[in-house]
């Protein structure tokens, strides 16, 4: 497992890399760089300066998409919640929402299953949740869409955050559902 220090340079590393893959500016990339605790106020990015409620949900979206791509290839672990300790699936799709957008999501796929607007597949947008049935159990699994049919989670013990591609057989054999996170009335459920 990596030490803290390089856990935290990788992960600079990894949004800096995601921003160059999305095409952002120079000054973007700055922005979603976190500054470090001890900056001083005015060069902090602080999420709760996200207006929950404003119509500019694509733009969250990308940067939900950001955060979650800079944390590929952090380890699995049962339960984990953190890049320090890797993540489970509902343990990472929490701390991405809560970094990306302030909004605490509930501690279980199926949980998080119920927040949120249900979407058809093909109404599928960067940003929704997609539920897999992966332990005999409706709802037992969560990723995050990147869109042309990819997502990214953390997969499970042995594995790494990756994307996926949804139409490899068995990813389409146990899709579940989409959820649609726009209005903070249904997150926020701290538990």
């Amino acid at each position: 497992m990596l030490g803290y220090n390089q856990t935290v340079i990788k992960y600079i590393q990894n949004r800096l890399l995601v921003c160059c893959l999305l095409g952002l500016a120079s000054s973007s990339c700055a922005a979603i760089v976190p500054a470090p605790e001890d900056a001083p106020m005015d060069t902090q990015i602080r999420a709760e300066s996200i207006d929950i409620n404003d119509a500019s949900w694509s733009a969250r979206a990308r940067e939900v998409l950001v955060s979650a791509l800079s944390l590929t290839g952090i380890q699995y672990k049962y339960g984990g919640n953190s890049p320090e300790t890797g993540f489970d699936c509902s343990g990472f799709v929490r701390y991405v929402f809560k970094q990306a957008t302030s909004l605490t999501l509930p501690h279980s796929a199926l949980a998080i299953s119920q927040v949120g607007r249900t979407i058809p597949k093909n109404e599928l947008q960067p940003g929704d949740l997609v539920f897999f049935n992966t332990l005999k159990a409706t709802f037992s699994h969560v990723g995050i869409y990147l869109g042309n049919n990819r997502f990214i989670h953390s997969p499970s013990k042995g594995g790494q955050v990756r994307v996926e591609n949804m139409q490899d057989g068995y990813w389409a054999r146990h899709f579940n559902g989409a959820q649609r996170i726009e209005h903070a009335r249904a997150i926020n459920q701290e538990q």
